[in-house]
Order: structure tokens, then C-alpha cells, then sequence
């Protein structure tokens, strides 16, 4: 079976019950010869994307922490060295101003340590703690587990397939929008 414009469709997409689907009725009523097909992609991307963001994964608000606090975690444990908050802010896809409030707080929890440049005042180097390190070892296996739950109603197959679309889709983005690419 095909969707409008010959593209396969599952039985879910021919449910239409999502929140997007029933955007695109509307859309599409208002203009019927629109083609509302890059909604029902990007559409259901953000939306998606927003739904796991309220969730606030189980693991993460069991630790008191939010996903962008261990996101800057996370960056400094798989890098393995001190990063400067710039360093973080590209890490991150954050901005300078929310990584520092970040930091603040990660740094009261003593969970990094900053330490200025010996060469440079301006310049501040963040690294884990032992307890940082220790928190991040403990939750990232617990936050995968809760992450392949939320997708294990999907055949991993299609998951792969899916990763394969996205990392496509990602590529192209940061290509166009200059993002920095690790």
C-alpha cells in the first residue's frame, strides 16, 4: 500500500491516529492540492522529539538530573579529558549562557571541577569528578535500558533502517546549517 505520492505506508501510518495526522486533515482541507508531505515527516520528527523531552527520562529524574546536565556529563566522560565550556556549548548543541548555568549547578552538586588556564584567565577547564564520573558510570546504563524500552515496540530492523533515515536527514542539516560535525 502507498500514501499519497506512491511513498509505502505501515498500518500505523493508515491508522492516522497520531497528532500529526490529524494536523495534515486539517492542512490539507484548508489546501488540497498542498502537498503536506514534509509535515508528516519533520511534523512527526518534532513531535517526537517533544514527547521524549517531557518525559523526562525515568533513570535521569531518579539521579535529579536533566537531560541537558547529562548530556554535559556525558561529553566529558566519552571525551575523557577536561573540556573549556566552549568546547561543552559545541559538544552539547547548547549555548554558552545555558551551558554556564549548567555548570553552576553540576558544580554545586559537585558532581565537575573548574580550574582556570594557567596561560589565560578568561579561559576555564571543566572536568568530572569522581563523582561525576561514578554518577554518569551508573546512570548511562540504566538511561539506555529506559531508552530501548521507549523504542521496543519497533522491529529492530526498522529501528536500524530509522537510525539509517535520521543520521541521513542529520547529515544534511548540519551540512546545510553549518553545524560542526564531530
Amino acid at each position: 500500500m502507498t500514501a499519497t505520492g506512491g511513498r509505502p505506508t505501515t498500518a500505523e501510518d493508515e491508522s492516522g491516529n497520531d497528532t500529526v495526522a490529524a494536523v495534515v486533515r486539517q492542512w490539507q482541507t484548508v489546501y488540497p492540492d498542498l502537498d503536506t508531505g514534509p509535515v508528516e515527516i519533520i511534523g512527526r520528527v518534532n513531535r517526537c522529539a517533544a514527547l521524549l523531552q517531557q518525559a523526562e527520562d525515568a533513570p535521569l529524574r531518579r539521579a535529579a538530573l536533566s537531560r541537558p546536565e547529562f548530556d554535559l556529563l556525558g561529553a566529558l566522560r566519552r571525551t575523557g579529558h577536561e573540556l573549556t565550556p566552549g568546547e561543552l556549548a559545541r559538544e552539547t548543541f547548547s549555548s554558552g549562557a545555558a551551558v554556564t548555568k549548567r555548570l553552576k549547578a553540576l558544580t554545586e552538586r559537585d558532581l565537575v571541577d573548574r580550574r582556570g588556564d594557567t596561560r589565560d584567565r578568561r579561559v576555564a577547564h571543566v572536568r568530572l569528578t569522581d563523582a561525576g564520573r561514578d554518577l554518569v558510570d551508573d546512570v548511562l546504563p540504566e538511561q539506555l535500558a529506559y531508552e530501548t524500552s521507549v523504542l521496543s515496540g519497533i522491529d529492530p530492523a526498522q529501528q536500524e533502517e530509522l537510525a539509517g533515515l535520521l543520521a541521513g536527514l542529520l547529515s544534511r542539516l548540519e551540512g546545510r546549517l553549518g553545524a560542526p560535525r564531530p
